[in-house]
């Protein structure tokens, strides 16, 4: 922080979300003193990651701790991916699978016409209470269950006016289901659990979108699963489910056919599962030298697109941030002409943040929060827990490595205000893993009150609203340059301490606020201004903040 120039772009600034932001603050401050909350103490320290993608098992204890374990660090959410639907040929139906010595799918279909043959495995033993139609079959062989499902292949319910059906054979063990262990576990610890929905197969021509061919099934076979669920795990826990079919951010047609699944999907969740929400999780893709990136008005355009799938469930759609995998960049406009991390390196090659990314992570969630505006979808962040792989960095083996503390606090950052929550890609392996360094969930813990800096409005006042987690009883240090050009560098104690301005505000509820009163001062146009918070716990925020007038 040696510079004090005018902050290089790459999109234009929004200084409507400065307006509004500034409106808001004046709002929050307001609703602060009438509720006196001055001089209420801090929040308890709670890392702002509140939910995380997991492997789920059959085993209540195996779950149990790892929802726990969660929960520990602040989590309040976990989510499963789903299991695709397979077509198959009757060579691909296990040969464990027989009734009276007959291949199950064929005992099954005796007397009607078969169209085309599937097999669906997710760890669950769906037996008899998947039982629904009259040629429907359960078999139990060892410690295996095998479900067969005939399906109409017109028309819905149990027969088909064709005489015309698809067979799906659905293999699980005998042990507990994990879907059904999930929403127990859940349950008992006050967590929500999102299912992973079924999806179908990818297309063998083009192999990054799903492959509707066999929609109609796909469909009905998607009411099955949830009638399914909905008399085995019809608990508290299970708050919904997600689509683990992804797309980037972008607003070409080619991704119709995604689009076209969220709706089929989402309007069977309506229909059978009317209580329960879901969640997409789309990516950005920034990298200038990639055929495929995505500008931020197209993820403005895109995020709008999956929100209008929704139909009448209520959708999160959480947006990967691609820093994981080096498609996404967590950068300040003061940092553009920094090199890229090594980690970013190995994926996009050297080069300066501005050159290499199309746009920082936080443009981007400006531009999707307004492309949300109105829908009704809720606009999450699915922060990558990860880092493009080095030979500093391994993770148990994983395509991805172990990330840093830092690393997770600069994209956390970059969020700003806008996501309602925080989730996070994955769990295990990449906060429980142990390499370079100790496992993420340690790291997390020890650094549970490191002050996190999302947002700040610079008044005309002197008065520096700032946003973020882990933030009150200490000082703010603000640097920046009046509009005579003079440069300041200034450290108050931070006041007007509100830990539930997030609350009040309608957005993320562990958003904090403090304010800096430098005085009468003025913030130079186009000037970068930046700001460390050192909170009552001696802690200091360990990634750069800047923002700019």
């Amino acid at each position: 922080m040696t510079t004090f120039a005018a902050e290089p772009t790459t999109v234009p600034p929004n200084r409507t979300r400065h307006l509004a932001a500034g409106l808001l603050a004046i709002f929050a401050l307001v609703l602060s003193l009438l509720h006196g909350s001055t001089a209420q103490a801090a929040a308890p320290p709670v890392y702002p990651i509140s939910g995380y993608f997991i492997y789920g098992s059959t085993s209540d204890a195996a779950n149990t701790k790892k929802l726990s374990d969660i929960k520990s660090v602040g989590g309040d959410t976990v989510i499963t991916f789903g299991s695709r639907l397979r077509p198959a040929t009757l060579s691909d139906i296990p040969a464990a699978c027989a009734i009276s010595g007959v291949n199950c799918a064929t005992a099954a279909a005796s007397g009607v016409k078969v169209k085309r043959y599937f097999t669906y495995s997710d760890g669950n033993s769906w037996g008899s209470p998947a039982i629904l139609c009259a040629r429907d079959k359960t078999v139990t062989s060892g410690t295996t269950i095998f479900t067969i499902l005939v399906l109409p292949s017109e028309g819905s319910g149990c027969n088909s006016p064709s005489g015309s059906y698809d067979i799906v054979v659905i293999t699980g063990g005998t042990a507990s289901s994990m879907s059904v262990s999930l929403g127990k576990a859940a349950t008992s610890l006050g967590i929500k659990y999102y299912a992973g929905l079924p999806a179908p197969v990818m297309r063998t021509d083009v192999t990054y979108l799903p492959d509707l061919s066999y929609q109609a099934t796909f469909s009905l076979f998607t009411a099955r699963f949830l009638i399914y669920q909905g008399k085995v795990n019809d608990v508290p826990g299970l708050a919904g489910f997600y689509h683990h079919t992804e797309m980037p951010l972008s607003d070409g047609p080619v991704w119709d056919s995604v689009l076209t699944l969220y709706r089929i999907q989402n309007s069977r969740i309506a229909q059978y599962q009317p209580d329960r929400d879901a969640i997409v999780s789309p990516y950005i893709d920034s990298r200038t030298a990639f055929g495929g990136r995505v500008t931020v008005d197209q993820a403005r355009n895109a995020i709008a697109n999956i929100a209008e799938t929704a139909g009448d469930v209520h959708l999160s759609i959480a947006v990967q941030d691609g820093m994981g995998t080096g498609k996404g960049a967590s950068f300040f406009g003061s940092e553009s002409n920094n090199n890229v991390d090594q980690y970013a390196a190995s994926i996009v090659g050297s080069g300066s943040w501005g050159s290499k990314y199309l746009a920082p992570t936080r443009d981007y969630f400006w531009a999707m929060a307004e492309g949300v505006e109105g829908t009704g979808a809720e606009l999450w962040a699915n922060l990558e827990g990860m880092a493009p792989s080095t030979s500093q960095n391994p993770c148990d083996g994983s395509l991805r490595g172990q990330t840093t503390k830092t690393r997770v606090d600069k994209q956390l950052q970059q969020f700003g205000n806008s996501p309602v929550k925080v989730i996070s890609f994955m769990w295990d392996p990449y906060f429980t893993c142990a390499g370079t360094w100790t496992p993420m969930i340690d790291r997390l813990k020890a650094g549970s009150t490191t002050p996190i800096i999302t947002d700040s409005i610079f008044n005309s006042n002197g008065d520096v609203l700032v946003t973020g987690q882990n933030l009150s009883g200490g000082t703010i240090q603000v640097k920046w340059t009046d509009k005579s050009g003079r440069v300041f560098d200034k450290t108050v104690a931070a006041s007007n301490y509100n830990p539930t301005y997030g609350k009040q505000m309608g957005i993320n509820p562990l958003l904090e606020s403090v304010t800096a009163k430098l005085g009468s001062t003025s913030l130079g146009s186009g000037k970068n201004y930046f700001i460390d918070v050192t909170n009552g716990s001696g802690q200091k925020n360990d990634a750069l903040y800047s923002d700019r007038g």
